[in-house]
């Protein structure tokens, strides 16, 4: 019989063994000739020989909590600087040479550098009522004459509307505000009863030449309107393109489209084109309300995807003190569509810094081969004409790396959770009270946990207060606006640090309780080795196990003397167990079996009491 089994971990751990039962053999020995003068300075070296292996192993085991941190910190690092890479340089590799039937970014830079040109257009002002206007309907003449008139008809209509709108605290009055607006559609008017609208505005605030909010969007626009005016093949329904001209204002041009204009009754679907920042990508922030085909469509028809129910989730609820003209469309109109809009380099928005240097030529080039795919689809549509009647629930969407739309009902997005919920109690029930190994155990370690998560997020969320608390008060606030990597390190260094802190300090508390699985794991490990080992140097010694045949062999084992090693192996392992908070339960032993698992969970190197229990 053998007292481990022949495994490399066991064999490691017998050849430990073997060394300490030579130097416990040679302590034994006087006392088994009688000797009582050698038990003083036995003790006293063995307590020396038990504190430099203690402290060695604590130095091991520290290195390895470190070097294990490390392996897991790491993988992560890596992944977000890949993502980082992705995000950063995939608007990079886009081609921007195009077909004439499809989206060129050249051409709409021309677009926009030469309405950025006029400098800053607040409404009423020259260079928004007139040269930016005049530059528009000459550049739709221009496409109308060099579009596919077989296929399709351009129309053109300046609307110079009147009115009010209700903001609640307020009346917003406007008067002879400019829409230029452009009806694109199938040669002989068939389809024409039903469109979509694709709107932006071409004011921008003052002191700013509003580049990327929002010339850049009628330039896409206008190149959009190239495209699909050259196609050969005829559109299902009418395309409306809504340039309008007073937005900054308080969304007037849009309400009195949408209040006034003849052809918005003609509307059944929109999307709105925007800028919360200077450049990069643009995302899908809205989209409905209670549309699932749109969210459908996009998911189809978009060929670099990006967009999240989140940024929906926070927009309409409050927390962001901005609007667009989506409300006016989605409350004024009861017309769902489609909210997008630029927002890296948020710190440039409506300032003079958003000029059109700042706009990548591979970033319009994206937005452009988005957005005409996206209107080609609603054009060509069944859904669009009976809009809706498809108008039943809301969605929960969001894209993988920009290569995937994943959608789904929020109903179903609510079911998963409850489910998830639901297992995750039956769980918890289980183990707290139907177990019946360590259930109350459990119980309080759960417990303990919670509270120290819950303890972590309030210390947390204090410090990162705390930080900006001084910041404020130093007059730095905003010191970090323009540099966002600053706020990364400010605060996410602050937070990682408190979050460190904690775990330190709650694995150092948690060690000092009786009983604990952490003191089980480290400290008591240790103790728990060193008397296992002197008990296997006295069994060796009193004729319990012998050497192995071969001492050379590092596969070696102990062989053990069967009768008499076994109800020794016993009393040693209850003893051992007691010590660590726990009794072995297999009663009577078996000679071979109970031995072989005494003898390995025994001998396991920082074996924890809940691993002890759980295999005995």
């Amino acid at each position: 019989m053998r007292a481990f089994p022949r495994t490399m971990e066991n064999s490691l751990i017998v050849r430990r063994t073997r060394r300490v039962a030579a130097d416990c053999v040679m302590e034994l020995s006087p006392l088994q000739d009688g000797g009582e003068d050698t038990e003083g300075d036995g003790d006293s070296n063995q307590e020396d020989r038990k504190s430099s292996r203690n402290r060695g192993s604590s130095l091991k085991r520290i290195l390895a909590s470190i070097a294990k941190e490390i392996l897991v910190v790491l993988p992560v690092l890596v992944f977000l600087l890949l993502l980082w890479a992705l995000v950063q340089f995939s608007v990079r590799q886009l081609l921007v040479w195009r077909s004439p039937g499809e989206f060129n970014a050249e051409s709409a830079r021309k677009h926009l550098d030469s309405i950025t040109a006029f400098g800053p257009r607040p409404v009423g002002s020259p260079e928004n009522e007139i040269l930016t206007v005049n530059y528009l309907l000459s550049q739709i003449e221009f496409i109308r004459q060099e579009s596919n008139q077989t296929a399709h008809t351009i129309t053109v209509d300046v609307q110079r509307p009147t009115g009010y709108k209700n903001f609640g605290y307020f009346i917003n009055y406007y008067d002879n505000i400019t829409n230029v607006v452009v009806k694109l559609e199938p040669r002989g008017g068939e389809g024409a009863q039903h469109a979509v609208l694709a709107n932006c505005h071409f004011d921008s605030v003052p002191n700013s030449p509003g580049a990327s909010d929002d010339a850049v969007s009628c330039s896409i626009m206008l190149e959009i309107l190239r495209s699909l005016s050259n196609q050969s093949a005829p559109l299902t329904h009418g395309i409306l393109f809504l340039f309008n001209g007073a937005e900054e204002s308080g969304l007037q041009a849009s309400h009195g489209f949408i209040t006034q204009h003849p052809w918005a009754k003609l509307v059944r679907a929109f999307i709105n084109l925007e800028a919360a920042g200077v450049g990069g990508k643009e995302i899908v922030f809205q989209i409905g309300p209670n549309s699932p085909w749109l969210v459908e469509a996009y998911a189809l028809a978009a060929v670099h995807p990006f967009a999240s129910v989140v940024g929906q989730d926070i927009f309409q609820s409050g927390f962001i003190p901005s609007t667009t003209d989506f409300i006016i469309f989605t409350n004024v109109g009861h017309i769902p569509g489609i909210d997008m809009a630029f927002i890296e380099n948020g710190y440039l928005y409506h300032t003079k810094f958003d000029t059109p240097n700042r706009i990548l030529t591979e970033s319009i080039q994206r937005a452009g081969d988005n957005i005409l795919a996206v209107i080609k689809h609603l054009a060509t549509s069944n859904e669009l004409s009976a809009s809706k009647q498809y108008q039943h629930d809301s969605m929960v969407y969001f894209d993988l790396l920009g290569v995937y739309l994943v959608a789904y009902p929020a109903q179903t997005g609510t079911i998963i959770n409850c489910i998830v919920a639901v297992v995750t109690f039956i769980y918890l029930i289980n183990r707290m009270f139907l177990s019946k190994d360590n259930g109350g155990r459990y119980w309080q370690f759960f417990l303990y946990g919670t509270f120290v998560t819950v303890i972590t997020w309030v210390i947390t969320t204090g410090v990162s207060v705390l930080v900006a608390v001084i910041i404020t008060v130093t007059g730095r606030a905003m010191f970090w606006y323009n540099h966002f990597y600053a706020a990364v390190f400010l605060y996410g260094s602050a937070s990682v640090t408190v979050l460190q802190l904690m775990v330190f300090l709650e694995k150092n508390w948690c060690s000092s309780l009786p009983n604990s699985q952490y003191g089980d794991s480290s400290k008591d490990a240790d103790v728990l080795q060193a008397e296992w080992h002197h008990k296997m140097a006295t069994a060796l010694a009193q004729g319990l196990v012998k050497e192995p045949s071969n001492p050379y062999d590092d596969y070696g084992d102990y062989e053990v003397v069967p009768n008499a090693f076994s109800a020794y192996l016993h009393q040693t392992a209850n003893g051992l167990a007691a010590r660590s908070g726990t009794t072995w339960r297999k009663s009577p032993l078996r000679k071979r079996d109970s031995a072989l698992g005494i003898g390995t969970i025994c001998c396991k190197w920082g074996c924890t009491r809940a691993e002890i229990s759980a295999l005995c």
